[in-house]
């Protein structure tokens, strides 16, 4: 059974904009059925939310059990005012405001924290990520009080810098973590953080001309590499497409971002182990991403 640890069921791999607008006058529950049903023919079975600003992924959680899926989520993401995020969340400007956003989402049913640390790929400039990272001692309270409250941890993070603060601040996992080091893949191989590499976010664009292609496979091929750094160091790693992300359907995502995994780790191991490695990363979100009631 395939688990996808980072998808964002408002989302519909298209047009934000347009899927956002779906709800505008509330949530609509048959848009949310139907990446269900199709989440439950593809024998995927559990799904871990990115969260949204609009609720959709609340009213998810309430739908889930008809299709037998073991559903997470944030309910809404958490960014600092100013920097990235806006679009999966609600923002604070003090640590005080971002407690109460924390117990906010606790008061709505939240399974655990997510919190935006960093910028994305600028997908026009190879090697760099919008804005500036939050720095660490801000991330290791943001993770503290969360912990606090009871709730794992899930870091949106990218960079050498806003991963290793994330890992030092003892986040449950890492997603996307884009421009990391060597150093960095051994800090997370010796941490209890999770890495979710979202590989299609950046794969599934190819070919589709709203990006250049060479920015693109220079994106991709460290991706890759580094991919293939954390499999041989023994990273804590999960499956996660990002579900819902621009060229990243629901559901055919997981499949993508799995076969991503063979091809680039095809080489170094049969794919059993990569099951198995996979199996374990899974095993550890789930544990942890399940709020302590």
């Amino acid at each position: 059974m395939f688990g996808e640890c980072h998808a964002h069921l408002i989302m519909d791999g298209l047009n934000y904009r347009r899927a956002v607008d779906l709800h505008a006058d509330g949530v609509k529950d048959k848009v949310i059925q139907s990446r269900f049903r199709l989440y439950q023919e593809l024998g995927i079975l559990f799904v871990r939310d990115g969260g949204d600003a609009g609720m959709v992924s609340k009213r998810a959680k309430e739908l889930s059990g008809e299709y037998g899926i073991d559903y997470r989520t944030p309910v809404f993401a958490i960014h600092r005012n100013g920097h990235y995020g806006g679009i999966v969340g609600c923002g604070f400007d003090t640590l005080r405001e971002y407690h109460q956003k924390v117990m906010d989402a606790k008061a709505l049913g939240a399974d655990f924290i997510k919190i935006m640390t960093t910028g994305i790929l600028d997908f026009n400039d190879h090697g760099k990520i919008t804005g500036q990272p939050l720095d660490k001692e801000e991330v290791k309270e943001m993770v503290h009080i969360a912990h606090e409250e009871g709730f794992a941890v899930m870091s949106h993070t990218n960079g050498d810098y806003g991963v290793q603060a994330a890992i030092e601040a003892g986040a449950d996992s890492v997603e996307h973590g884009n421009y990391i080091s060597e150093e960095t893949i051994s800090m997370l191989a010796d941490s209890n953080t999770v890495w979710v590499p979202t590989l299609v976010t950046v794969r599934n664009l190819m070919g589709s001309g709203r990006y250049d292609s060479q920015i693109l496979a220079r994106i991709a091929a460290q991706g890759e590499e580094n991919l293939r750094l954390a499999y041989r160091a023994g990273v804590k790693v999960a499956l996660g497409s990002d579900g819902g992300a621009y060229m990243v359907p629901h559901g055919w995502g997981l499949m993508d971002e799995y076969h991503a995994f063979l091809d680039i780790l095809g080489t170094l191991a049969k794919v059993a182990e990569i099951d198995d490695w996979l199996t374990k990363g899974e095993k550890e979100i789930r544990e942890r991403f399940k709020r302590d009631a």
